[in-house]
C-alpha cells in the first residue's frame, strides 16, 4: 500500500499540478504556450497514473477491511469530492480538445483546473485526518470535523503544492526535450514558488499535527527525521539543478524528495493502520486472503510495471504524439 501511495504521489500528483498551472496560465494568448506544453506532456499518459489509486483502494478493501470501512464512512465527503474532481478533470480535458466554440473550451479549461486542485486537496485532507487519529476503528467518526480541521486543511494544501512543484519540475524537463526553451524559465519560476510553498506548508502541517495529535507528531519527528532530511536535501537539489538549467536527473531528484516524505509518514505510523486504535495485525484479513494478495501483487508487478515503463519510454521518444497539428508551437510561431 505504501508503495502504491508513493508511486501515485510521484506521478498522479504531478498530473494534478499540471492542471493547476493550466488554470493559472492566464488568458487565451498569454497562456497558449504553457498550455500547449502541458497538453503535449499529459496527453500520451492521460490518466494512466490513476492505476495506482485504483490498486490502493482495492488492496485496502481486500486486505484491511477493518480500516477500509471506517475510512470510507468517516471520510466519505472528502473522498466523494476527490472522485468528483477526477471526473471534472477528465471531462474538462477531453472536452477542451473536442469543443468547437471558444467559450466551451474556456469552460472546459476551468473544469480541468478546478478538478486538478480539488482532488489532491481532498486526498491530502484524508491523510491528515488519518494521521491525526480522527478515524476511529470499528466506528464512524464525525463526518465534518474529521477532515475539516487545521491539520487536514494544511495537509490538503501540502498535497496541492507538492503536485504543483512536481509538475513544474517535470515540465522544465519537458520544455527542454520538446524544443521549447522559452518555457524553461517560466516553469522554473513556478517550481521555485511551489517548492517554497510546499516547504512552508510542511512546517505548518507539523505544527498543526503537534497541536492536534502530539503522539503522532513525536513519532514523525523521532522516527522519520532522516527521511524528512532526505526530502529537504532532494528539494534543495532539485532547486539547484533547475537554477543551473540542468535537466538530467531533475525529475528523479524531485520524485525522490516526494517519496521520502511519504515514507517518513509510513515509518512514523507503523504498525498502525489507524493511529492509535488499529494495528496492521489486528486489521488484516485472513491469512489465505493475504497469501493470494501477495500472489496477485507479483502478477501485477509483472504486468503493470513493464506496461507503464513501455508507455513512458515511448512517450519520451516522441512516439505517442496525437497529431503533428497539435504539437507544441515553436517560439517564433507562439510569438507571432
Amino acid at each position: 500500500m505504501v508503495i502504491a501511495i508513493t508511486l501515485y504521489a510521484c506521478s498522479g500528483l504531478a498530473d494534478y499540478g499540471a492542471g493547476l498551472w493550466d488554470l493559472t496560465a492566464g488568458g487565451r494568448e498569454r497562456g497558449r504556450r504553457p498550455r500547449a506544453l502541458i497538453d503535449a506532456a499529459i496527453t500520451p499518459v492521460w490518466e494512466a497514473n490513476h492505476v495506482w489509486l485504483i490498486y490502493l483502494i482495492i488492496l485496502c478493501w481486500t486486505a484491511f477491511g477493518a480500516a477500509f470501512a471506517p475510512i470510507m464512512t468517516t471520510l466519505f465527503i472528502p473522498l466523494a469530492l476527490a472522485a468528483l474532481g477526477i471526473v471534472l478533470r477528465a471531462a474538462g480535458f477531453a472536452m477542451r480538445k473536442e469543443a468547437a466554440r471558444a467559450r466551451a473550451r474556456h469552460l472546459a479549461g476551468w473544469l480541468f483546473g478546478i478538478g486538478s486542485i480539488l482532488t489532491p486537496f481532498c486526498l491530502g485532507a484524508v491523510l491528515g485526518a488519518i494521521m491525526a487519529g480522527r478515524v476511529p476503528a470499528g466506528a464512524t467518526g464525525d463526518e465534518i470535523s474529521s477532515w475539516w480541521n487545521a491539520t487536514s486543511i494544511v495537509f490538503g494544501l501540502v498535497a496541492v503544492s507538492i503536485g504543483a512543484f512536481a509538475a513544474a519540475v517535470y515540465l522544465i524537463a519537458e520544455s527542454r526535450r520538446r524544443g521549447a526553451p522559452h518555457l524553461h524559465g517560466y516553469f522554473r519560476t513556478r517550481a521555485f514558488v511551489s517548492g517554497g510553498a510546499a516547504l512552508v506548508l510542511g512546517v505548518a502541517g507539523l505544527i498543526a499535527l503537534r497541536a492536534d495529535q502530539r503522539q503522532m507528531f513525536d513519532r514523525v519527528v523521532e522516527r522519520g527525521w532522516p527521511l524528512l532530511l532526505l526530502s529537504a536535501v532532494a528539494l534543495a537539489g532539485a532547486f539547484l539543478l533547475a537554477a543551473r538549467g540542468m535537466v538530467r536527473g531533475l525529475r528523479l531528484v524531485a520524485a525522490a524528495g516526494i517519496a521520502a516524505l511519504i515514507w517518513a509518514w509510513a515509518v512514523a505510523q507503523y504498525p498502525y493502520l489507524l493511529p492509535f486504535s488499529l494495528t496492521v495485525d489486528a486489521g488484516a484479513a485472513a491469512g489465505v486472503t493475504l497469501d493470494w494478495i501477495l500472489v496477485w501483487f507479483a502478477v501485477a508487478l509483472l504486468l503493470v510495471i513493464p506496461a507503464l515503463a513501455l508507455l513512458y519510454v515511448l512517450d519520451q521518444k516522441g512516439d505517442l504524439a496525437e497529431d503533428p497539428a497539435t504539437s507544441l508551437p515553436s517560439h517564433d510561431e507562439a510569438t507571432g
